[in-house]
């Protein structure tokens, strides 16, 4: 049995970050706008660091006050490598910009709620605990039917004029479109959990998140501001695959091998078993069609080291909100305006990829162990960090003089560069191989 089919403006699928950001601004419109959550608020989620050019969006959304009162301050990034002396910080108020000098560490099952809550006070229409399923496209660009199904198994369907794809790495289009790639260059897995009891930084850098390179990946450290502390271990697939025990021994085993982290977390309790993920880097081939968008981890996903999520899939709905409104509103311009919504969901993952493919690399990891401001290289280095980089500041030449250095750094250590290099081909390469097989 089924519900008649009910009918909407928008239909967006999913409601995290991505989600519940473009709803606001859709209801906002006037738009009639229906999201769908597969789970309920407040729900775990992962990715609690966020970057300082997240506040001028929470404050056009008209949530910064909430999100602060959550919020663990974020000054910068400490950066830690086992083949190096001591810790080094980077601090966001030596970007370019000194307008953006700090962030929050939030959880993100609070953080998720407010932005949730609002789309609600805005006048989207909310419904948890409805898991879409299907989105047919009617012929012509005229709108799509959603099929979905509540908790007890009630079929439900929409009429939308336009669909958002913000189901984050549930994908749902990219996987029914058969759009989605994995990631050829980089691909990991992560396994992580929180901590009470951690030894965090002292003073105002207690609320940075810390970077641990170890020998198969890195670590982050992210302290929340109810105590706890997230741990994860970002890492190649293979050595995932190498465990041989529970999840969350294995997770302790791998601790042990970063003595650095270990020791920030001497006397720590893990509150609950750790947790496993793999697949960590893909894309969709494309980003829209005719009637509808992919948002944020919908469209693409990158190794987490740089913080990027959450911005990079609030950005997406400011970007797509607007795409929409011309979409619906001025067809005659939608063209243009799909086409320009591309190239910022493509712009953000490749301005980050490039460290993230080399953030292992010794020459790299120099680089950021002994940071120079020659030619102002630094100062754009922290603004691709804060995640300045859609509104036109002129780093790019500065970007490319620090590449310029990271290549000859290469070059100055031609033996290690090559290994790293090969190390890293040999590694994507199985894992690739793997993944084809099956």
């Amino acid at each position: 049995m089924s519900d008649p089919v009910k009918s909407c403006e928008v239909l967006v699928v999913g409601g995290g970050p991505a989600g519940s950001t473009i709803a606001a601004l859709l209801a906002q419109q006037g738009r009639h706008v229906v999201v769908l959550e597969k789970t309920r608020h407040p729900r775990f989620h992962i990715g609690e660091s966020l970057l300082p050019l997240n506040l001028p969006l929470f404050d056009r959304l008209g949530v910064r006050d909430e999100v602060e009162a959550i919020g663990m301050r974020k000054n910068g990034v400490e950066f830690n490598s086992p083949t190096h002396d001591a810790p080094v910080t980077l601090d966001f108020s030596d970007a370019w910009d000194k307008s953006f000098p700090y962030a929050y560490q939030v959880r993100r099952s609070e953080f998720d709620h407010i932005l949730f809550r609002n789309a609600g006070r805005k006048g989207a229409e909310l419904l948890e605990g409805v898991r879409a399923n299907r989105i047919d496209f009617e012929a012509a660009g005229r709108g799509a039917l959603v099929t979905a199904k509540d908790e007890s198994g009630q079929l439900l369907q929409w009429q939308a004029r336009f669909v958002i794809d913000a189901s984050g790495r549930d994908t749902l289009l990219a996987n029914q479109l058969q759009l989605k790639e994995k990631n050829r260059r980089h691909n990991s897995a992560a396994v992580y959990g929180h901590f009470t009891g951690a030894q965090r930084l002292p003073g105002a850098a207690e609320g940075n998140i810390s970077i641990f390179w170890f020998d198969h990946g890195w670590f982050w450290f992210i302290p929340l501001a109810d105590g706890t502390t997230s741990v994860g271990a970002v890492c190649w697939p293979y050595y995932l695959k190498s465990r041989k025990k529970d999840v969350t021994s294995f997770f302790h085993d791998t601790i042990a091998l970063c003595p650095l982290l270990a020791r920030r977390l001497e006397g720590a309790q893990l509150v609950e078993p750790a947790t496993a993920t793999g697949n960590y880097s893909y894309s969709a081939r494309r980003s829209f069609g005719h009637n509808y968008l992919m948002l944020g981890d919908a469209f693409a996903f990158v190794d987490p080291v740089f913080s990027s999520g959450v911005f990079l899939a609030m950005n997406s709905a400011f970007e797509g909100a607007e795409t929409v409104r011309t979409c619906l509103d001025q067809p005659q311009e939608a063209a243009a305006a799909l086409r320009r919504f591309d190239r910022v969901m493509r712009r953000g993952p490749k301005q980050f990829s490039w460290f993230i493919y080399r953030v292992t690399n010794p020459a790299m990891r120099e680089l950021f162990m002994h940071p120079r401001n020659d030619w102002r290289v630094k100062e754009a280095l922290l603004a691709v960090l804060a995640g300045d980089i859609f509104r036109g500041t002129p780093i790019g030449f500065r970007l490319s003089m620090f590449k310029a250095i990271y290549l000859f750094n290469c070059v100055l250590r031609p033996r290690r560069s090559l290994l790293a290099w090969l190390r890293r081909r040999r590694i994507v390469g199985e894992t690739l191989h793997e993944s084809a097989a099956h």
